[in-house]
Order: C-alpha cells, then sequence, then structure tokens
C-alpha cells in the first residue's frame, strides 16, 4: 500500500474546496460532452449519423480525452494544484493484488446493490428500478459494430471514468477530508452524471467499493479490472443476451 499524505483536521474551508473540485469535474464533462455535440452535428456529421456505432465511439473516446484534458492539465496551471501519478493512483503497475480484489469487489457489489436497490425501491416505488440505461450505442447489427461498442464501453470508459473519478477527483479529495466525506462527494458525482435513478444508485455503490479498493491499494489499477469485468457483464447481457 502506499503512504498517504495526512489528512489536515476538518474545515469548512477545506470541505468546501472539495466540493468545488468535484463541481468542476461535472462542470469539465458537461462542458465537453456539449462542445463536441455541438462540432459533430454542424462539422462533422449529422446527429442521425452520430447515433451509429463508429461515430458513437468515436464521439464517446473524445469526450473522455476532453474532459481528462481539461480536469487534470488546466488546474496544472496553479503552483497549488500540480498533480502526479501517485496522486492519480497510477504508481507502478497492475499487481496479483490488484487482480484478485476485482473480482472480490465485484461480487460485494452486486450484492450490495441488489438490497440497496430493494430497499430504495420499497422506500420509493414511484422509482423505475427496471429502466433501461442509455449508452448511446442502439444499433449494434454485426460483429464489427460489437467490436467497437465493446471497445469503447468496456475498455476505454472504464479506464477513463476512473482517471477521472477514483483517481484525480479521490486523490485530491483524500489530502484534504477523510475517507468516509471523500467516498461520498465521489460517488455521488458519479451517480448523479449518470442521469438516472436506478442507475445512479446502482453505480454509487460502485463507487463506494471503488474507492475503498483504491484506498487499500493505493492504486486505481484494480478500480479498473472491476469497472471493466462489471461493463463487460452487463454488454453481454445487453447486446449477446438479450439480442
Amino acid at each position: 500500500m502506499l503512504k498517504r499524505p495526512k489528512v489536515p483536521k476538518f474545515t469548512f474551508r477545506n470541505l468546501a474546496v472539495c466540493i468545488l473540485m468535484a463541481c468542476w469535474v461535472g462542470i469539465c464533462i458537461f462542458i465537453s460532452q456539449l462542445a463536441l455535440y455541438y462540432i459533430f452535428v454542424n462539422f462533422i456529421t449529422s446527429k442521425e449519423m452520430l447515433e451509429l456505432p463508429l461515430f458513437s465511439a468515436i464521439y464517446s473516446a473524445l469526450m473522455y480525452i476532453v474532459s481528462l484534458l481539461l480536469i487534470v492539465l488546466v488546474p496544472m496551471a496553479f503552483k497549488k494544484w500540480q498533480t502526479n501519478r501517485d496522486e492519480i493512483g497510477l504508481a507502478g503497475s497492475p499487481t496479483w493484488t490488484d487482480i484478485g480484489l476485482a473480482p472480490a469487489g465485484l461480487i460485494l457489489y452486486f450484492l450490495l446493490a441488489a438490497l440497496i436497490m430493494m430497499i430504495v425501491q420499497a422506500v420509493f416505488p414511484q422509482i423505475d428500478m427496471q429502466q433501461a440505461q442509455n449508452v448511446g450505442f442502439d444499433n449494434l447489427t454485426n460483429n464489427i459494430d460489437l467490436l467497437i461498442g465493446f471497445i469503447s464501453l468496456v475498455i476505454i470508459a472504464p479506464i477513463a471514468e476512473e482517471i477521472i473519478f477514483r483517481g484525480w477527483l479521490y486523490g485530491k479529495l483524500r489530502t484534504r477530508i477523510s475517507l468516509p466525506v471523500a467516498i461520498f462527494i465521489v460517488s455521488l458525482l458519479f451517480g448523479l452524471l449518470h442521469g438516472q435513478w436506478n442507475v445512479g444508485i446502482n453505480v454509487f455503490v460502485m463507487s463506494v467499493i471503488l474507492c475503498l479498493q483504491r484506498e487499500l491499494t493505493g492504486t486505481i489499477y484494480s478500480g479498473i479490472i472491476l469497472h471493466m469485468l462489471k461493463n463487460a457483464i452487463a454488454f453481454y447481457l445487453l447486446y449477446i443476451v438479450v439480442a
């Protein structure tokens, strides 16, 4: 486990800074999506063409790249917001511990998510827990399309999201606030950005597990593997079994 900097005593100033950092991440992702969508539908292709797997994959990959550049590089213009691989959770390379923790965390996540979603459904029956998630790939009609969708959803998305949320954001927060508060802020933002109640609750639970894995190992490698496994299972059920 990597040695962590001592967390300062709680202050409302530190909490406010952490909330602002979470807002920064959300704003960067939102701006990236809007800007790229405008560029694509006005200068590159049409709205209808953007729904095709290849264009959807390119759009998604560029959105993550632009978001990462904004989130990580812009604050580095200020000396106090410099970052490094350790803080982002990319120090060293994946270990056998990372690999072993991933499936164990996945099982724990599935069990906790199922339990919590059952409780939420009982308390708030108006929430549709069966609502389908819009993942941006509705027309995977052949093997090439399936491969494109798989690369985008199972490889690119987990790596980018872990670097952003459990990497940069969580790394920054843990130098300023306690473990439970850092996990809550990261997981709440991660859930909100998925845009649906049922999906948001589900990924909130997953983010808690991913943050704990980051805390245990000091890196995000185990989280990336877990995230990939989860998305691979969802991809198989959605596009192979159902189809």
